[in-house]
């Protein structure tokens, strides 16, 4: 494996294998808020013109939702170091962060509320979250939810 992120196949396959939507915490959060009648896109871009995507995207009030992964986005509870190839992974995840700071702020000069969560809050924590922003976007009130 030359000039690979990945240290050997096995790892490389093991990577490949993660999934970029419809991951535990993220379904579990959708049923939760589904269930509340909640309606949503699934992994789309808030904005068209913007190459990013969110988990879950309400159009209508202009929320878009992230539930990143603790290992992705650098979670300073559970975020780990790699063991190989550690430099090259830390550069990684700090680019993540950054663009996670400029996804955030792209949005809201564009009127949206991104809402970011880590994958191991408790889902039906995010999900009351999610609908108290929503409630409070619609009555035209302060949207941020009290943290958690």
């Amino acid at each position: 494996m030359t000039d690979s992120w990945a240290s050997s196949e096995r790892v490389r396959a093991t990577m490949q294998r993660n999934r970029r939507r419809d991951t535990a915490p993220e379904l579990a959060v959708r049923r939760l808020v589904h269930s509340k009648g909640l309606r949503y896109l699934v992994d789309a871009r808030p904005l068209p013109s913007l190459n990013r995507r969110a988990d879950l995207v309400f159009r209508g009030p202009k929320v878009a939702v992230f539930i990143d992964g603790c290992y992705w986005h650098g979670c300073p509870q559970h975020g780990t170091t790699a063991q190989t190839n550690s430099e090259y992974w830390r550069d990684k995840i700090t680019r993540n962060q950054a663009r996670d700071v400029e996804t955030d702020a792209l949005l809201e000069a564009a009127g949206w509320l991104p809402l970011r969560f880590w994958e191991h809050e408790p889902p039906s924590d995010v999900a009351s979250r999610i609908v108290f922003a929503l409630e409070r976007r619609s009555q035209g009130r302060p949207d941020r939810p009290p943290d958690a």
